[in-house]
């Protein structure tokens, strides 16, 4: 029996990035486990609160893991368990066997401590902070550093995608055949029909649109898509909106100024946090998706978009080509140009908006939390064998 424990710790109230891949990773790695007549591993997960929730001495988990039977509180906060990264030989003996002597202990956040006990896995899912310093904040630069010293100690490092795979082999010397890549999946099905009314949103959906979800960030490149957007309205008169579905990430600052600028902002709109079934409506109603980002680990708005109808355009960058093959336009995220035609080549031809989406549907089936369960599973056991 292969002993696994995961870290669940980077899971919030309302899961998106890291947290989304960590709950829907557990849930179907415990599918493949019911799925065996005799299971051949188990699962423990081990949640640490966070330094405001201890201070306040609540110490209950999110939501989103309290369907786990198998989840064990840790009774240290996160900002004092980043001693053991620190100073290992001081702390680590005295709480190890807090986290269970378990054959693999995977760490979900950029962070695995040095147990001595157990195999190591590291998650590392993109590398912004190495290739775009700009585009993060003083905490995300401080990743390089924690990143690198638990490379150390890291038997296995996971990531989600070739693309990211190539960059932590090339930029922090992993060797290649330390690197797994297990793909990440849409929250959504392919033909997932709207459960909520167009009513149900407060938005007129009379009105065609432009869509884009995403954290609002410099590193994904919306101040060129509201140029491009800036564009198509003064050259072509386009009667679209401009949808931008995201919370605000860091160094969001700008884009609002950016968009305070346009001729066009009242044609704008920024919607924040919205649930699941509304940002669905969304895509399967927009005219196209339009993902311009600099750099991403794996992109998951684009198969979002693609598994529930919405034509793709998205850069030539980084993981993306990756994660929609044919099935979307590809532009330079650096050409207002090339973006700009792009749009206008889908808003205008409808021939090409039915064929991108029909490509799009296929390309979504090849992706699934079954898949990526069935890998990272693969990946735990070859490190035992």
């Amino acid at each position: 029996m292969l002993n696994i424990t995961i870290d669940a710790t980077p899971v919030l109230p309302k899961p998106s990035g890291i947290g989304f891949y960590v709950v829907n990773l557990i849930r179907a790695l415990e599918e493949l486990q019911l799925a065996q007549e005799s299971p051949d591993f188990a699962i423990d997960l081990i949640y640490q609160i966070s330094l405001k929730g201890w201070l306040k001495g609540n110490f209950s988990c999110p939501e989103p893991l309290q369907e786990f039977e198998n989840l064990r509180l840790f009774p240290l906060p996160v900002k004092a368990t980043n001693l053991f990264i620190k100073f290992p030989p001081l702390f680590l003996p005295y709480f190890e066997g807090s986290f269970g002597f378990s054959d693999i202990f995977h760490g979900t956040n950029y962070t695995v401590f040095p147990f001595r006990k157990s195999k190591r896995v590291l998650s590392i899912y993109d590398l912004t902070f190495v290739k775009y310093p700009q585009f993060t904040n003083s905490t995300v630069k401080a990743y390089a550093e924690r990143v690198k010293q638990c490379l150390q100690w890291t038997d296995l490092v996971l990531t989600i995608s070739h693309s990211s795979k190539q960059d932590i082999v090339e930029l922090l010397g992993v060797p290649a055949e330390k690197v797994w890549v297990t793909p990440l999946a849409s929250r959504y099905s392919v033909g997932e029909c709207d459960r909520a009314p167009l009513s149900s949103v407060n938005y007129d959906f009379s009105k065609p649109y432009i869509l884009f979800v995403s954290t609002i960030e410099p590193r994904k490149n919306i101040a060129t898509l509201i140029e491009a957007f800036d564009h198509l309205k003064e050259k072509y008169h386009l009667e679209h909106q401009l949808v931008l579905i995201g919370q605000k990430g860091w160094l969001y600052e700008s884009i609002f100024e950016r968009i305070a600028r346009s001729r066009y902002k009242t044609d704008i709109h920024h919607l924040s946090y919205l649930s699941d079934e509304h940002v669905a409506l969304f895509y399967a109603n927009a005219d196209v998706f339009v993902y311009p980002s600099y750099y991403e680990g794996f992109g998951l708005p684009a198969l979002e978009a693609m598994t529930l109808g919405a034509p793709v355009v998205t850069s030539n960058a980084s993981s993306l080509p990756e994660v929609v093959g044919d099935a979307a336009l590809l532009v330079d995220p650096n050409s207002v140009d090339d973006l700009t035609e792009a749009i206008l080549q889908v808003v205008s031809s409808s021939l090409l908006r039915d064929k991108l989406i029909e490509k799009g549907k296929e390309r979504a089936k090849l992706f699934s939390w079954n898949h990526t369960a069935k890998e990272t599973l693969k990946a735990y056991k070859l490190l035992m064998s």
